[in-house]
């Protein structure tokens, strides 16, 4: 079993700053991709920043200079700082990890947490 457990979101006004955490836990053997996703009203799920277990990151055009997705590998743990927040921020953001579990060495899974509500409003 793994569980990921999010947290952070909040209503922020425009021009504010959220930060997101996200820690993996359970049958964990070994962590490869790390990121965060969103998914706002009427919209599909969008990527919106990845980070590799080597430290290769990649982010959302719409977020670049404005959010910093790091990750702590002693700690199973990834954190998406967003800055200069904007109203079209808005959306449910799910944790999502690419992982091998014991038993399952060489099998690489992807899950997601259960989402966390960002509100950009004034």
């Amino acid at each position: 079993q793994v569980q990921l457990v999010e947290s952070g979101g909040d209503l922020v006004q425009p021009g504010g700053s959220l930060r997101l955490s996200c820690a993996a836990s359970g049958n964990i053997f070994s962590i490869d991709t790390m990121g965060w996703y969103r998914q706002a009203p009427g919209k599909q799920r969008e990527l919106v920043a990845t980070v590799t277990s080597g430290g290769s990151t990649n982010y959302a055009d719409s977020v670049k200079g404005r959010f910093t997705i790091s990750r702590d590998n002693a700690k199973n743990t990834v954190v998406l700082q967003m800055n200069s927040l904007k109203p079209e921020d808005t959306a449910v953001y799910y944790c999502y990890v690419v992982l091998s579990s014991f038993g399952m060495r060489r099998v690489y899974s992807n899950y997601w947490g259960q989402g966390t509500q960002v509100t950009v409003s004034s």
